[in-house]
């Protein structure tokens, strides 16, 4: 059954997937960080929805949506409309030329995250495993 993005429900469902992914845990073994998903508003929308995550040596310690930016500060903002979320999840649009590009903009320490790559792209990879469904 599709789990609603963003939600509490699919935050949640990403961290199973990250704690069940052998390859996420090796490749992000010396990761220490949390971070917190803006997902900005667009369109219908009215408001900005926030996921956070506890990322810890290639485990998922904690992930809940949040109800603004002060009640966890994360390491990592990572900030953008629906749409492109959407792109990034669903592949088809890569994260590393979503930062880049500024789809995706990214507050934290960029040189922690630009030596962490991997880290980073096996983390989106497992996004890709959840059965999300996006509604406008």
């Amino acid at each position: 059954m599709p789990i609603p993005f963003p939600s509490d429900a699919w935050i949640k469902a990403l961290q199973e997937v990250l704690n069940s992914d052998d390859e996420y845990g090796k490749i992000a073994s010396n990761w220490e960080g949390d971070l917190t998903f803006v997902v900005e508003a667009e369109g219908a929308r009215a408001k900005p929805i926030y996921m956070y995550m506890d990322l810890w040596h290639g485990k998922c310690r904690e992930a809940r949506q949040v109800a603004d930016l002060n009640e966890k500060k994360a390491a990592f903002l990572l900030a953008a409309p629906f749409s492109v979320f959407q792109r990034i999840v669903q592949g088809k649009l890569d994260p590393m030329q979503a930062m880049m590009t500024r789809q995706l903009k990214v507050t934290g320490n960029m040189v922690y995250m630009m030596r962490n790559v991997p880290t980073v792209l096996r983390f989106v990879k497992c996004t890709e495993k959840i059965d999300s469904e996006f509604a406008a």
